[in-house]
């Protein structure tokens, strides 16, 4: 099952990155080419294709420059199994914590996910017939009660009047008279069901309240069998419990819905969700190790939990150069899963980590320090822009918020000085100025009466002329 974004060419990919992510241009076709690597591959045969394992990528740059931003931007772009892990989560085996094995496990519950709603979205549109049948059903029973053709006879009346017998010419006129009131009333139901089928379609019946039975999720209960996994016990049983039944009362819109969901899910075979989904994680998973650095010992005296540090290395090693781990789904193998790492290195360098894991990642990147300008496009440029996303929020409450071009100069300018002074955060620095700025408009919001408020230079200015000396002395003082 290829990805749709495995058909795109390494510039539409790195153009779909580019609308969230300023700069970083080699980090961004150093993702994109990996990317078409892996559609490149598919089209081989299976021998070549076996043999052709991905070429892992380390990013390396300071805290808030983007790594993890295209990581979370290509897991919303692509439809192929992703996760993203922290190192620092990951323990030797022995010690407390989760074993690296888990990342791997998570990858396949990420791809029968995706798989299951791929194949639940196929099925929808047969689903949404069965779900209007059911609707119809509540609102107009098919089946009427039966027709009683014996309710001119008292009970008494087999023992009493001919000791219960019929003749043969009575049978046959009370057959031809249930069979008459049995067509009359399916004729009425049809009629009905007809006209009640036109106002659904006509949306006319959405707000009406309708009993509907539904399966009954089993709670689950959940058996921890350390390294932070747990085993629903209710899966254990599989489908031998018989599936509870229990009636909701809900408007029509609501019960769309819910039937909807649960008319697909019984039209979907597991199986093959499963087959399909652990072929698709081998194939075409991704996965990317946030925070790589803090796993490297420094190059100095190693003790403590510096130990458990190179032990997480070598256990990473196995599975980033491919062996086969076993889910609750069946055997993953990952030799063709791409790992990408990404870390600050600012303590550690990437000839810290161990020479046979560095191997494992031939693919370098540096991404580059943010200036000025960059802050200022970060502020303005992309679709989930910093600016874009505070004025939409004051809106909520009639407030319109204007940013002259002087205002937006000097927070990229105070960010930059800001980042250089003290620690340097990236672009997380935008968004602690941008707090601070907007905080008593949003404190007072309710009792403001002009609907308009223009933040010029002059303003930003005034709001941090406590925070930003050109030369802080301070922090020479002792």
């Amino acid at each position: 099952m290829a990805s749709k974004l495995y058909q795109m060419t390494p510039k539409e990919i790195v153009g779909e990155l580019d609308k969230y992510i300023i700069g970083q241009d080699e980090a961004k076709k150093s993702v994109a080419i990996a990317l078409r690597n892996r559609y490149r591959r598919s089209l081989l045969s299976d021998e070549m294709r076996e043999e052709i394992t991905p070429k892992n990528i380390l990013m390396m740059g300071p805290t808030g420059c983007g790594k993890t931003e295209i990581a979370r931007r290509l897991a919303k772009l692509m439809d192929a199994p992703f996760v993203k892990v922290e190192a620092t989560k990951f323990t030797e085996v022995g010690y407390v914590g989760r074993d690296v094995d888990s990342m791997i496990r998570d990858l396949a519950e990420a791809s029968i996910r995706i798989t299951k709603q791929k194949m639940l979205e196929e099925k929808y549109s047969i689903a949404d017939e069965i779900v209007e049948e059911r609707i119809i059903e509540a609102i107009i029973p098919g089946k009427k009660g039966k027709v009683n053709t014996n309710q001119n006879r008292g009970p008494f009346d087999f023992i009493l009047g001919n000791a219960g017998y019929v003749s043969q010419k009575e049978q046959y006129e009370q057959q031809q008279q249930k069979a008459a009131a049995e067509e009359d009333a399916h004729e009425d139901t049809a009629l009905a069901r007809e006209q009640v089928r036109q106002q659904l379609r006509d949306g006319l019946l959405e707000e009406q309240y309708i009993e509907i039975q539904v399966t009954e999720a089993p709670k689950q209960n959940n058996l921890d069998v350390g390294d932070g996994g747990m085993i629903q016990i209710g899966n254990i049983f599989g489908d031998m419990a018989p599936k509870k039944k229990k009636t909701k009362k809900v408007k029509v819109k609501e019960a769309r819905k819910i039937l909807r969901e649960d008319e697909a899910q019984n039209l979907i075979d597991m199986d093959q969700v499963e087959d399909e989904a652990m072929e698709n994680a081998e194939q075409n998973g991704i996965i990317f190790i946030d925070e790589i650095d803090k796993i490297a010992s420094g190059s100095g005296y190693r003790s403590g939990a510096d130990v458990s540090r190179e032990g997480v290395q070598r256990d990473i090693l196995p599975i980033v150069e491919g062996s086969v781990v076993n889910t609750k789904h069946g055997p993953l193998k990952t030799d063709h899963i791409l790992f990408i790492g990404a870390g600050a290195f600012h303590t550690a360098k990437p000839t810290d980590l161990i020479p046979e894991l560095q191997g494992r990642f031939p693919i370098r990147v540096e991404l580059e320090n943010l200036d000025k300008d960059t802050f200022v496009k970060i502020l303005t440029v992309p679709e989930n822009a910093l600016l874009k996303q505070h004025k939409a929020l004051l809106e909520t409450e009639g407030i319109e918020i204007e940013f002259t071009e002087g205002a937006i100069d000097e927070i990229a300018e105070m960010a930059h000085l800001m980042n250089e002074q003290t620690e340097n955060i990236g672009a997380r620095r935008l968004h602690t100025i941008l707090e601070k700025l907007l905080e008593d408009i949003s404190f007072n919001i309710a009792e403001m009466e002009e609907e308009k408020i223009t933040i010029d230079r002059e303003y930003v200015k005034e709001k941090f002329e406590e925070k930003i000396h050109p030369d802080d002395l301070d922090r020479f003082i002792l």
